[in-house]
């Protein structure tokens, strides 16, 4: 911790981190419990776009999660707040268990396009409307543009893939709200009342949770659960400041080493 300041604020990784689908992550309730009782600020960040952020709050409290919709920042806020600020008639190619949270933007004859995960609409038909919207001028925003996460049954693709395809297609550059952009870090400390360098993130993703928030000046601590594969920690540049088995493990070395 030399040269940083002391630890204010703690951001939480969800899918991958503290649970998988619906089961939760061995311990993770308990650690979470642990760390509310420490003094800092905790905060849940998320690229999820396959559920509103009060879908998600249900399946997380349904897993005795101790936690509040207000506590939950998510891309797809992020991306609802520039297109409100752009004034975008969005084209959502998001899951339908997603749109709560665009509720009210008009998205009548649609002058942008916006790419989530959406597995039910990622079909030939929709893309090729979305690539010659782009084409005639709409700009394309990604949610995020993860290259997969971890289901269950297994690693699937995230809309990385086909974003990057819309932008190959179409020659033009996506912008992108979610992790791991500075900007996204930045939005969900805003309310915290602390700095990036007061800051750790948690996450099972190399690239966007960890090496996002290390960009950002905070400190990033990689767990070994959801889409980690060996060898990830490698992978960015500085490496994480930890690279944990899972939550539990990285709570404890929170209260162990940072405060």
């Amino acid at each position: 911790m030399a040269g940083r300041r002391a630890l204010k604020a703690v951001l939480i990784d969800l899918s991958g981190t503290l649970h998988i689908e619906d089961t939760a992550v061995p311990g993770a309730q308990e650690a979470l419990s642990r760390l509310r009782q420490a003094s800092v600020a905790v905060k849940f960040v998320t690229n999820t776009t396959k559920e509103s952020r009060r879908n998600l709050l249900e399946r997380l409290q349904r897993l005795n999660f101790d936690l509040q919709e207000k506590e939950i920042f998510t891309s797809l806020s992020a991306a609802r707040s520039l297109l409100e600020q752009k004034q975008h008639r969005p084209l959502l190619l998001v899951e339908d268990g997603a749109l709560e949270d665009f509720t009210g933007i008009d998205t009548s004859e649609p002058n942008a396009v916006v790419v989530g995960l959406a597995p039910d609409h990622f079909n030939y038909q929709t893309l090729n409307t979305a690539f010659r919207m782009i084409l005639d001028g709409a700009p394309l925003i990604a949610i995020h543009k993860a290259r997969y996460y971890k289901r269950k049954d297994g690693l699937a693709l995230g809309p990385g893939p086909f974003v990057t395809g819309l932008e190959y297609a179409t020659d033009r550059k996506a912008t992108v709200v979610g992790k791991p952009e500075e900007t996204f870090f930045a939005q969900a400390l805003s309310d915290l009342g602390c700095s990036p360098s007061e800051a750790v993130m948690i996450g099972d993703d190399a690239r966007d949770d960890v090496g996002g928030a290390q960009s950002a000046g905070m400190l990033g601590i990689l767990v070994r659960t959801g889409k980690y594969r060996d060898g990830d920690e490698g992978k960015i540049d500085p490496p994480p400041h930890l690279t944990c088995d899972s939550f539990p493990d990285a709570v404890e070395h929170i209260l162990q080493n940072l405060l």
